[in-house]
């Protein structure tokens, strides 16, 4: 049941991104401190504001920047649910998709 749900998600998600949803890439934290504002801001928002989430988080459903940055390279990336593992975010995700809190 919780692949059903995940997929049925990760489909919306894709949908938003792919319709336009202008979201926050930037400024990409340098350092613990800004990254743990954005955390913050996540933290206080209802766990069901999805939108905001992905705006504030910075998602982009493709790879970002001159490396390419991508979901799968972060240590948030559960690789056999495709899941963003940060409590923050907790949401199914694309191996290709990225937000502005990947992390090595």
């Amino acid at each position: 049941m919780l692949n059903v749900q995940e997929g049925a998600l990760r489909a919306q998600i894709d949908k938003l991104l792919a319709g336009g949803l202008k979201t926050q890439t930037k400024p990409l934290p340098q350092d613990h401190r800004q990254f743990a504002e954005i955390l913050a801001a996540l933290q206080e928002l209802d766990p069901n504001d999805l939108k905001t989430k992905l705006v504030l988080s910075g998602f982009s459903n493709s790879p970002y920047g001159e490396d390419r940055m991508r979901c799968e390279e972060c240590m948030y990336y559960l690789v056999h649910r495709k899941c963003c593992d940060l409590p923050e975010l907790a949401v199914p995700v694309e191996p290709d998709w990225w937000c502005r809190l990947w992390h090595v």
